[in-house]
């Protein structure tokens, strides 16, 4: 390197600062990033401007230092040098134009590349401006730049090279979204809703409606069991449930500390039912203890309610979407029998258990007097679940059902699509297990610390995604999995959001279902490997810096 020229006293001397980010990008629910880079920089004796807004942090910045040159000692350099007030001006310069901004309803009409990459162009003001995007939305937002729009009126016209036309919501159609909160978030297919269209209808209070006895009829004999009751919720029909086994005054049920009943319907059996419930710890698998269960029983003594029915739940929610052991279901059918108890089961995601197990969704209600059967779930049905067990059972069923408010009257069209979800949907069920496998493993693969996942736990549709709650919780990874920035579009070549839910603060729930395609599961596994691999590499923040 050449030796540079001795300044003169006085005179100022500007100097480059690149400061680069090496091994990760600005995210932006991780504000501690930008902590770690200001106190970086401090430790430079440079000052950094705060950087809240992710869209205005460039990958690359470039600082521009001015220093005014002293003709003085080696002392007094040494006692300038550490001086608190010695301050240095520090310039950012802004990021360069995107044309992903093209499709974003603010700048639609008006904005196109300037004459440089650091600037735009407004073609209503025949302005300039520079290209950084807060910029870009101030001007938009002047007095100005509104009055000349509004005078344009209909001659403001739409780029032609737009690759997408906005909806009314201002998102545009390039952008993918996967929902994976729930696989109740399913859409009607067009057959589906054909065989709602041209479904015989009837009132179903007065048992007129033949669409809704025809369904009835085939989940009865889907499940080995002698009837079946129509109701409008998976709620509902546990509830139902619990009602009519219940009958008696002073009775008291036993279910899993983790089940859906105890936990999600806002115990909707003590609330509606005053029906006394004790909870029995759920083992990793979805089951529990019968020595436990066991000792739970409670004697005839008249101090103490009557133990009447025990609740299961398969698969498991929960416990990550797990279908029951087939021998442990049997062993606690015998137990019950010997103790004179009635079992029920939460059949919401049952055919995902049959698949996965490979076995009859009526072998797996066999030991039990009570199940329901889900249809807007994993099958895809807007609504609807079936309750099922004996004649007398359905007749004393009927009863609870209409005082519920659940009693429907042209029930057939939401009955076809039951039918149909059971005769078409339940035979691709296998692809949303394997869709959910695919997931996790590509999780599993990144060997994150950040973001991990038990692929032994993964059986069927849901997938845990457990975080470490100090570089990302459960709340921070969905919002960011909902969001898309220009980086990340730019280093994937397309737009995904990704919807999950938090189910607690550390473990995030997906949920495969009918609506998830291939093509959706290769754009989540992309999005979900780029994001991890983000939340690692805060903990390997490098800058170089160099003058």
């Amino acid at each position: 390197m050449e030796d540079s020229p001795t300044p003169s006293v006085g005179t100022c001397v500007k100097k480059e600062v690149i400061v680069a980010n090496m091994k990760a990008d600005y995210i932006p629910h991780s504000i501690e990033v930008t902590h770690f880079a200001t106190a970086s920089m401090e430790g430079q004796g440079l000052s950094i401007p705060s950087l809240d807004d992710s869209e205005n942090v460039p990958a690359e910045m470039v600082v521009s230092v001015e220093e005014q040159v002293h003709n003085s000692s080696e002392a007094e350099d040494a006692e300038l040098k550490h001086r608190p007030d010695k301050k240095r001006k520090i310039r950012v310069y802004s990021q360069k134009f995107r044309k992903d901004w093209l499709h974003l309803r603010e700048f639609q009409g008006w904005l196109t590349e300037g004459s440089a990459v650091e600037r735009a162009y407004c073609t209503v003001c025949n302005k300039e401006l520079t290209a950084g995007k807060s910029e870009l939305l101030k001007h938009a937002m002047g007095k100005k730049h509104k009055k000349r729009m509004a005078e344009a009126g209909s001659h403001v016209t739409v780029s032609s090279d737009l690759s997408s036309v906005l909806d009314e919501t201002g998102i545009p159609h390039v952008l993918r979204i996967v929902d994976m909160r729930s696989d109740t978030v399913t859409q009607p297919s067009r057959e589906m809703k054909e065989a709602m269209f041209d479904a015989p209808v009837g009132d179903d209070v007065f048992s007129e409606d033949s669409t809704v006895k025809a369904l009835e009829e085939k989940v009865a004999k889907l499940l080995e069991k002698e009837a079946a009751l129509y109701v409008p919720s998976g709620t509902m029909a546990n509830l139902v449930c619990v009602l009519t086994h219940c009958w008696s005054r002073g009775s008291e049920i036993v279910v899993g500390d983790q089940s859906h009943l105890n936990l999600w319907a806002q115990r909707g059996v003590p609330q509606i039912g005053s029906i006394h419930h004790r909870t029995i710890k759920n083992h990793p698998d979805g089951t529990f203890s019968l020595q436990e269960l066991r000792s739970l029983v409670r004697d005839d003594d008249p101090h103490w309610p009557v133990t009447t029915l025990v609740c299961v739940e398969n698969t498991h929610n929960l416990m990550g979407g797990k279908a029951l052991p087939l021998q442990w279901l049997d062993d606690l059918g015998a137990l019950c029998s010997e103790m004179n108890l009635l079992l029920h089961v939460d059949g919401a995601r049952l055919v995902n258990a049959s698949v996965a197990l490979g076995m009859s969704p009526a072998r797996l209600v066999q030991s039990c007097d009570s199940a329901t059967l889900c249809l807007n779930k994993g099958l895809g049905a807007p609504m609807g679940s079936l309750v099922v067990g004996t004649k007398e059972f359905i007749a004393r069923a009927i009863r609870v059902r209409k005082v519920l408010g659940g009693g429907l009257h042209q029930a057939g069209m939401f009955a076809a699509a039951g039918i149909y979800a059971l005769d078409h949907v339940t035979p691709r069920l296998s692809w949303d297990h394997t869709h959910a496998r695919a997931i996790a493993q590509s999780v599993s693969e990144e060997h994150s610390s950040a973001v991990t996942v038990d692929l032994k736990d993964v059986q069927t549709n849901v997938v845990m995604l457990h975080c470490d709650n100090i570089r990302v919780n459960a709340k921070k990874l969905c919002q960011r999995l909902s969001s898309v920035t220009d980086t990340e579009t730019d280093d994937l070549g397309e737009q995904v959001i990704v919807l999950m839910s938090p189910v607690s603060d550390t473990t995030v729930r997906l949920m495969t279902h009918c609506d998830v395609k291939k093509e959706d599961v290769k754009a989540v596994i992309k999005k979900l490997k780029y994001i991890i691999r983000e939340y690692d590499n805060m903990m390997y923040l490098e800058y170089k810096i160099s003058v």
